[in-house]
């Protein structure tokens, strides 16, 4: 029986965003890696094309499409050998965006959600502390109620478009004695009196711009809380089954970009008389890779199918990017070898690919912790539950 995720419609908007790519994105790349900026005019054209409104309703702008315009998205963005770059926009788009969508309020969406989807505003998702990591349920920033306001003290790292972004999504401490139970999300203009942000120096992704974020006294409206107070655990945790799936398929798309390079290559490079894509250990290296970033695409296409069905799939998701990024790693590592020298040299796409795909295993929840939840699952039976 054939089974394909992929419509006619699909293959005309893949066609479509990598000629996109090509032309308005990739003359550009070399720029924004050096300096670590992407220059504004980018997000309005992603905007005007309507690719940041892909999965968000019509009526801010959006078109509701399948999760698979979205798969598309995130796979040809990570085929222009940018993690940073593709880092930059799925973190807007599913990070921040998300967030503003399902907890929003109606003025939040109209202002916030509908300039998101244009491109004329830029968000962040600020989860993750200095001393916290992975470890979401221990984070110590808070947000006093007072009067109509609350105050928030406190800071985040590692938050991609943390400098300069228009608008922040924090998650702070409403009730600290209540641990997780006590968490709540709110929305911050960037021009807020006390936001402060520091460029942070990374090993890869150097388009984007991520930084670590101070709080001190920020005062915003009570009306800036997104969704009901002391809910944003559940919140957050709803919406990391679309984080890690996103993050499995930016891994099968880089993994699959590096083996086609590599197998360009091996074709032309003559070694002792023939290519070196004749020579037995790297042809059989070769077929174990190719076998493996199939397997993970295949899963992360029913996923998507299932997620796109309404089904929570927390448990697969997580699988997903576990075992997707390590693969990942595995294969670009072995891509660099193929090419040999020339593997470990700029001027080849491996070495920059190397140094983004890194960040695979880390970002979005460890390998470690993510192999606790699923064994918290298997083995202790744990159920996560959706929130909403």
């Amino acid at each position: 029986m054939k089974i394909t995720y992929f419509t006619e419609e699909h293959n005309l908007f893949r066609k479509s965003f990598q000629e996109f790519l090509q032309k308005e994105v990739v003359p550009h790349i070399e720029k924004w890696e050096k300096e670590g900026t992407i220059e504004r005019f980018i997000w309005k054209k992603f905007g005007e094309m309507g690719y940041f409104g892909l999965n968000y309703p019509e009526k801010f702008g959006g078109m509701e499409l399948d999760l698979f315009y979205t798969v598309i998205f995130l796979e040809e963005l990570q085929k222009i050998n940018s993690g940073g770059f593709a880092a930059a926009m799925w973190a807007h788009a599913y990070l921040a965006m998300t967030h503003l969508n399902k907890e929003g309020s109606e003025a939040i969406k109209e202002k916030y959600l509908a300039k998101s989807i244009s491109g004329d505003m830029i968000g962040c998702l600020c989860i993750t502390e200095p001393s916290g990591g992975s470890d979401v349920a221990g984070m110590k920033t808070t947000a006093v109620k007072q009067g109509d306001t609350y105050v928030i003290n406190g800071s985040k790292t590692f938050i991609t478009n943390g400098v300069y972004s228009d608008y922040l999504v924090v998650a702070a401490k409403t009730r600290p004695d209540m641990g997780s139970k006590g968490m709540s999300i709110f929305l911050m203009d960037r021009n807020t009196l006390g936001i402060s942000a520091t460029k942070l120096d990374k090993l890869g992704w150097r388009a984007s711009d991520t930084a670590e974020i101070a709080f001190d006294n920020v005062t915003i409206p009570a009306s800036n809380l997104m969704g009901e107070e002391n809910k944003g655990f559940g919140y957050i945790m709803q919406h990391f089954a679309l984080e890690r799936l996103i993050m499995g398929v930016n891994a099968h798309a880089r993994a699959e970009f590096a083996l086609d390079y590599a197998l360009g290559y091996m074709a032309e490079r003559n070694a002792f008389g023939k290519a070196i894509d004749k020579f037995q250990a790297l042809r059989h290296r070769v077929a174990d890779r190719a076998s493996e970033i199939e397997m993970c695409k295949a899963f992360n296409y029913s996923i998507t199918a299932r997620l796109n069905n309404g089904e929570y799939v927390v448990k697969e998701a997580t699988m997903s990017k576990l075992v997707s990024t390590k693969i990942a790693d595995e294969v670009i590592y072995d891509c660099l070898q193929f090419l040999g020298g020339y593997g470990y040299m700029e001027e080849y796409p491996l070495a920059r690919l190397s140094r983004d795909s890194r960040l695979g295993p880390i970002g979005g929840g460890t390998s470690e912790i993510l192999r606790e939840i699923i064994a918290k699952m298997i083995i202790d039976n744990k159920e996560y539950k959706p929130t909403m």
